[in-house]
Order: C-alpha cells, then structure tokens, then sequence
C-alpha cells in the first residue's frame, strides 16, 4: 500500500473498504460524489479532515485498482 500513502484498508473501519487514513471516507464515497457532479472544493469544505492530496490519492488508488488482478493485503 506503499503507492497510496493517503489510502487504507483495515477489516476493523468500514468493514475493510478503502478509506483515506485516519477518517471513515471511503474511496467509493468520494468516487460516487465526483461523478454524480460535486466539485472537489465542495468535498473539501464538506469533509475538512479531506485534502486535495488525499482525494487524488483516492482517484489513483481506484485506476490502479482497475487495471489488473492486485492483492491488497490486510494486517489482521
């Protein structure tokens, strides 16, 4: 997970879906506001813990995810 510093995934925060570190926002939250047309200042002023660096994080995280078979291993 070295390739996403902003990402994480642990089976104990929102059932191990990927989350930016240290908040409960989900990778798919932010995937589903963007596309249904919310502006990323709109994302950043409704979550203030969220960065811009982490929702681009969140973006490369997903692209990768799509691009081929990768294991993503989780501490148990």
């Amino acid at each position: 997970m070295n390739d996403h510093p902003y990402i994480e995934v642990n089976p104990k925060v929102m059932m191990g879906k990927p989350v930016i570190k240290g908040t409960r926002i989900t990778v798919e939250l932010i995937l589903e506001s963007l596309g249904a047309g919310e502006t990323l200042e709109n994302l950043l002023a409704a979550w203030p813990r969220l960065t811009r660096e982490a929702v681009n994080d969140a973006l490369a995280f997903a692209a990768d995810s799509l691009k081929g078979e990768k294991i993503y291993p989780i501490a148990v």
